[in-house]
Formats: structure tokens, sequence, C-alpha cells
């Protein structure tokens, strides 16, 4: 392993609980180095990232205020770099079409340990 890199931040938002525990625990097992952040809403997202700059994000659709789209959106005008994933159980073509047309890539809920090992592959692509 390069000791000299700086371990990488995730940013896990979902108004899901369990969904960001799993995903935390999963991700830990890993990846256990990363540094990761948790939001439960779009717009703690944003925030969140805008103040952590994360590398990874994992972000829900359907959540109370802000559609999670339209979070990941603004948080990829302000970190371009950003990998990003949506997880979402709204499959809707609508949907994974606005994921793939901004550079994220759209992972079908439920969380399962095969969905993130599919983001996980995702994020590695670019480390």
């Amino acid at each position: 392993m390069d000791t000299t890199s700086t371990p990488k931040k995730l940013l896990i938002v979902d108004d899901s609980k369990v969904s960001r525990m799993v995903i935390r625990a999963r991700v830990k097992v890993v990846q256990p180095e990363w540094e990761i952040i948790e939001a439960t809403n779009g717009d703690e997202g944003i925030a969140l990232a805008l103040e952590h700059q994360p590398d990874f994000c994992t972000m829900d659709i359907n959540m109370p205020g802000i559609l999670g789209t339209d979070a990941a959106e603004q948080i990829l005008k302000k970190i371009p770099k950003l990998r990003l994933v949506i997880f979402s159980a709204n499959i809707q073509e609508s949907f994974q079409e606005r994921t793939a047309s901004m550079g994220a890539l759209f992972v079908a809920k439920p969380v399962t340990e095969k969905s993130i090992a599919e983001a996980l592959r995702y994020f590695m692509e670019s480390a």
C-alpha cells in the first residue's frame, strides 16, 4: 500500500440510516483508511461536500428536501473531479439517463455487498 498518499474521503448521502450504516461498514472492510462523512439529505450533502472536498460520493435520490440528482449536479459543478454514484430504488429510465449525463454511475437499491462492490470498482477506476 502507498502510505504517502492521503487517505480518500467518501461522502455518503442518504436519509436511510440503515443504508448509510451498510455502505460505511462495507467500505471500511475494503478501504479501512478512508475517511467517511455522512449526510442525511441533499442540502446537508452539498454543504459537507464543499466543506470536506471528498474524492467519492454515494447519493440517494428520494430524500426530504432537494432531490439527490439535483444535489449531485450542484456538488459536481463545484467539485468536477469527484466520482459520484447514485444509489436508488427509483430505477426509472429518466433518472438513469440524468445520472449518466452528469458523468455519474447509477446503481439500483437495495444497498447490498454486490451493489457497494460495483460502486467501489467505479471509485477505484479513478484512484
